[in-house]
This record gives structure tokens, sequence and C-alpha cells, in this order.
């Protein structure tokens, strides 16, 4: 009864927006702003690529608005045009600098690391290194191909049920269910070789931030992670528990989650200010034709 209850309150609000309504159309992107900054971040694996990310899906949201024919949760298709976005994204830092699992393994056995003198700049080492952990597991995702990583974040932090996801990925659910297992074996296999987390002795976090700080990957008075508000987990109608995680996944399924940054929001209010209820409204035909795309 409440999932019923908050996809009609989601259709009322749309049928608003639609219709010029532009407390109801700011109503809607901000139910959708926090799901959206989160799934960036984690696909995109910096802040702020997630913050231009973020405004560019909630114009395609607010232009494709028209499309949507409640055929589904409004939260799942939001999830379709972010996911749609996010993998064909050519922007952001990792688009012009691919990262794999044998470079970011080579990268951790790299010998310079043993020899740098304590850069921490009297930072408490703790805090450094939960920075490092942070920084280190998003950029992780990156080694994973853009299908392998949009299963990974949707089943092991965003704990979407497999028909959800399927849905959102235009796959069956027993082709969403192979993907996952294949990308949590390969991050398995990755994480037990080489993290301190997988039960190696390889790398440690608090090990390597002095050898971070020397190649510029950690700033000791800027942690941007440190500087997000974490948002309570919230039980979203449409998400429901996945199989039992893993335990090398439990590593990426205690992530917090964030509260969209300041210039995250401010770029939805500077969209907000420019948009053009005419684009959201659009034609019939505008519409088919976004919807095909979508």
């Amino acid at each position: 009864m409440q999932a019923e209850h908050s996809d009609t309150t989601s259709y009322d609000l749309i049928d608003q927006a639609i219709a010029g309504d532009s407390l109801a159309l700011e109503k809607l992107l901000a139910s959708t702003h926090e799901l959206v900054f989160n799934l960036s971040l984690r696909f995109l694996g910096t802040v702020h690529d997630a913050e231009d990310a973020t405004q560019e899906i909630a114009v395609k949201i607010m232009t494709h608005l028209s499309a949507f024919r409640k055929e589904s949760a409004f939260s799942t298709w939001a999830y379709r045009i972010a996911v749609n976005h996010l993998k064909d994204c050519r922007t952001h830092q990792f688009a012009h600098a691919p990262f794999s699992f044998e470079m970011y393994g080579a990268d951790i056995c790299d010998e310079r690391a043993r020899d740098v003198p304590d850069l921490s700049e009297g930072v408490e080492r703790n805090l450094l290194a939960r920075e490092l952990k942070l920084s280190c597991t998003n950029v992780m995702l990156q080694c994973l191909d853009a299908d392998s990583r949009c299963a990974y974040v949707l089943g092991t932090m965003f704990k979407v049920d497999s028909a959800t996801a399927a849905d959102v990925l235009g796959i069956t659910p027993e082709a969403y269910r192979q993907r996952l297992s294949r990308a949590r074996k390969t991050v398995a296999a990755f994480l037990s070789a080489y993290c301190q987390h997988g039960g190696s002795e390889t790398c440690s976090c608090e090990r390597r931030v002095n050898f971070a700080i020397a190649t510029h990957r950690l700033a000791p008075h800027d942690l941007e992670y440190s500087r997000l508000t974490e948002s309570e987990r919230a039980e979203d109608a449409f998400v429901e528990a996945m199989d039992e995680l893993d335990g090398y996944a439990c590593l990426f399924d205690e992530l917090p989650t964030y509260r969209p940054t300041p210039r995250a929001k401010e770029l939805l209010d500077a969209c907000m200010k420019t948009a053009s209820f005419a684009t959201v409204v659009g034609t019939a035909a505008t519409a088919d034709q976004a919807a095909s795309h979508v």
C-alpha cells in the first residue's frame, strides 16, 4: 500500500509538472536528487563529475517527463534515465584515462610506496586512511566495464531487486543476475589478492596514505569525502534486499550514502530557473520520439 501511495503521489506531481506547475516539478526533481547524486558518484568515481552529472540527468528527467507512461515506479524510470546517461558520459575524468584491475594491482605493488616520508601535515592518520578507503573504493569501480559497473552498483550498493534492475538495464532478470555474479567474482578476486579488506596484506589504507599524498591522490587539508554530509539510509518502496552479500561485496555495501553537495543543489536550482516548460511539456510527437531513446 505504501508503494502504491508513493507512486500515486509521484504521478500526481508529474501531471502537475507537465501542466506547468513549477513547484510540482521542483518537488519531483528533489525526490530523485539524492538517488541520482549517489548513483553518479559510484559510477563516475569523483565528486565533481557526480555533481555535473546530477544536473545533466535532472535536465533529461525534465525534458523527457511527458514521455513517462506510468508503467513503472517513477524512481525506476529515473534510474533508467540516469544509468543511460552515465553509461554514455564521456566528459568525466576516467573517460579519458581508462582504468583496469591489472593497472590498479600494479600500482598497489609499486615499490616506491615503501619509502615515502610522513606527508600527513598533522592531519590524523585515521581520517586520512578513511578518506583513502572511500576514494579508493569508488575508483576501484572504474576498473569494471560500464555494463558490469551498472550491475554491481545497483545490486551491491543500492540493493535493487533483480526484476527492477533488469528493467532499468533493459535485460532479463536472469541476464542481470549473471552479470552481477561475474562482477562480484571479479571484484572479490581483486580484493582477496590486494586489499586488506579482502584479507590480503599487500595493501592497507594506513600504510598507503603517504604514497597517495605524494602522488596527488590525497590532499591532507582537502578531504572531499569527509566534507560530504552523510544521509541516513532510507528504505525506498521500490528497493528490496537481494541475496545475502558476500563478505567482499560488503566493503562496498558499507559505503555511506551522501546528501547532494551544495554545488549539486546550486546547479539544480540554476537549472530550474532557466528551464523552459515548453521544453518539459513538448508535443506528443516529441514525447514519443524522446521515449524511444530512453
